[in-house]
């Protein structure tokens, strides 16, 4: 099953059980985040890439810098362990890990989340590759990915035990838009998917052969 399907799957799930305030709640925040400006303003491709170095979950410092040395780099922000259709990508991510490395690619995933949230994500799905914790969204800002919660969508996931803030270790409820860049050793955005829609990601297939076209001759 793509990954595409997956998440297809998940949407008809929701679809099935319907939320009439959730629904309007969703609705006024996608207004609003397409009257923002991320989807003019992110980075694409041909453009520099920021270098940034971000804890893992271990504490251990991962540098782009570095990852570039050894071969392109896939770079996946997502906006945090509480979404779903992002726990697919991640988990999908996974199970093509090893053709990522055949690739000669490095995969890294980027959330605002703290530290110790994230390395319950790599517990839960078991993954084996960097997830790595942008405090305040700082380098998701400088790929212009970032906008502001609308405070309907606030207080909905505060009535759900969604409290973002709290799991970003942050007063801002700020969350990127997911993307997927793959970059090539001298930093420059080779491919970039950004969708204003967070239930529409990146096919990993796709992503790997444009990372496996960089490092054959």
């Amino acid at each position: 099953m793509t990954l595409a399907q997956e998440l297809a799957a998940r949407l008809e799930q929701a679809r099935a059980n319907p939320d009439p305030e959730r629904s309007a709640v969703y609705a006024k925040a996608a207004e609003a985040l397409a009257a923002a400006d991320v989807e003019e303003n992110a980075l694409r491709a041909g453009d520099v890439a920021p270098m940034f170095t971000l804890p893992d979950a271990f504490g251990n410092d991962v540098s782009l810098e570095e990852v570039l040395a050894h071969g392109p780099a896939i770079v996946s922000f997502y906006r945090g362990a509480w979404c779903p259709f992002c726990n697919l990508e991640l988990r999908a991510l996974q199970r093509e890990l090893a053709a990522v490395e055949e690739a000669g690619a490095t995969l890294v995933a980027i959330s605002p989340n703290r530290p110790d949230v994230s390395l319950g994500v790599i517990e839960a799905h078991e993954l084996t590759y960097p997830v790595l914790s942008d405090h305040d969204n700082l380098i998701a800002k400088q790929f212009n990915l970032v906008y502001e919660m609308i405070p309907e969508h606030v207080e909905y996931y505060r009535a759900h035990d969604r409290d973002i803030g709290a799991m970003n270790d942050t007063e801002a409820w700020e969350l990127p838009v997911p993307a997927t860049y793959v970059i090539d050793q001298d930093g420059v955005i080779r491919y970039a998917f950004i969708d204003l829609n967070h239930r529409v990601r990146a096919e990993p297939s796709e992503v790997i052969a444009v990372a496996a076209s960089l490092t054959k001759g």
